[in-house]
């Protein structure tokens, strides 16, 4: 495995690439935007493809490089359910996976430090953001914090993977790069405690000065989106009212950008084609799937996925690959949007989540939105 831990000497923030080989994907968690030309060099150097990038939480401290990689790169943009920046092109909800070429990262939902925190696992580590720190544990006073939340993520949760696990945080302020799940256990200050309670009264008692660079970073982390509407503009975009009428013509193919395990939880439309995002170029290119049936029959690709970001990056390329009919619903089909949501038109329940051609039309009217 490729692994490598990146330092942010203004905010003290540590990001990780992580990558296998074989294809190069590449993973990148919580980068800053004043690092990303670092982040694109060593990507480069190492010779990776970079397909995703997450933040375990919305930042306070600095600026999130996700937009700027995503701009760079076309990776997915990841963040968890509960988060109330406006577009990501993928949630994440606990007990999920997060995966890339060989690499397989479990997702836990550890709220506390802010109300939409996540640490992620792979088998010898945790990345804790900024929930559990080595000494110490993220600030609970903002955001939704909840220090008995906290709590409960931190000694039901984290305090429960194996002793050996490594522990990589997302910040450090003394110097130290990685500890061990034991080790804070045994000698991280604020984990002395006897009691939810107890450690309820520790956190009160901190006073902490606000980050310096919240009143900046927090508005500026809570706009990411891809401006879709630029892509409306051309003429390349449909709402999901639009596509829903288009089901079942001969002269349309649907494809579902989102990955197995979005399609095993949230349903699948019925009939559509499934092609993953992260090898759409390979599919768009002369020879692939999608280039070749688009110019053998003629027909025209609706591309979605949950929240339309992946979509508008696919249709993009689909245009540049000179599949000039090609268009993307705009905003997504609605699935996966649990989250913090607009209500569903009907039941907010998601589409059968078995996938097939056997799924009813009529359940998709419970995702699309007024």
């Amino acid at each position: 495995m490729i692994f490598r831990q990146l330092f942010d000497s203004t905010s003290s923030t540590y990001t990780y690439l992580l990558a296998s080989r074989h294809g190069g994907e590449a993973l990148i968690i919580d980068p800053v935007l004043d690092r990303v030309d670092r982040y694109l060099k060593l990507i480069e150097e190492l010779d990776l493809r970079l397909v995703k990038a997450v933040d375990t939480h919305l930042h306070a401290d600095h600026i999130t490089g996700l937009g700027a990689l995503r701009d760079h790169t076309k990776c997915i943009t990841v963040m968890g359910e509960q988060s109330g920046v406006d577009v990501v092109s993928m949630r994440v909800a606990d007990g999920d996976r997060l995966t890339i070429e060989g690499i397989s990262l479990g997702v836990i939902y550890t709220p506390g430090h802010t109300d939409d925190s996540y640490c992620f696992t792979l088998e010898d580590r945790v990345f804790t953001g900024d929930t559990l720190l080595i000494r110490g544990t993220g600030r609970c006073d903002f955001q939704n914090g909840s220090a008995r939340a906290q709590y409960e993520s931190i000694f039901n949760r984290l305090l429960r993977l194996p002793d050996e696990t490594l522990v990589f945080p997302a910040h450090d302020y003394k110097g130290d790069s990685v500890s061990t799940i034991a080790e804070e256990r045994a000698h991280n200050p604020r984990l002395q405690v006897k009691s939810v309670e107890e450690y309820e009264a520790l956190m009160a008692g901190l006073k902490l000065a606000n980050p310096k660079m919240m009143d900046v970073a927090v508005p500026a982390n809570m706009r990411q989106g891809l401006h879709q509407e630029e892509v409306a503009k051309r003429g390349w975009a449909v709402d999901a009212r639009a596509a829903q009428a288009m089901l079942g013509r001969r002269d349309v193919v649907m494809v579902d950008l989102r990955e197995r395990g979005e399609r095993e939880r949230h349903g699948c439309i019925p009939g559509a084609l499934h092609a993953p995002y992260p090898g759409l170029m390979e599919s768009l290119a002369p020879g692939g799937m999608l280039f070749e049936l688009a110019h053998a029959t003629g027909k025209r690709l609706v591309f979605f996925c949950a929240f339309g970001e992946r979509s508008a990056m696919a249709v993009q390329a689909a245009q540049d690959a000179g599949l000039r009919d090609a268009c993307h619903v705009e905003g997504g089909w609605g699935l996966g949007r649990s989250w913090r949501g607009k209500a569903a038109v009907g039941t907010e329940q998601p589409l059968p989540t078995r996938c097939g051609r056997s799924a009813g039309v009529a359940a998709i009217r419970d995702v699309l939105w007024t």
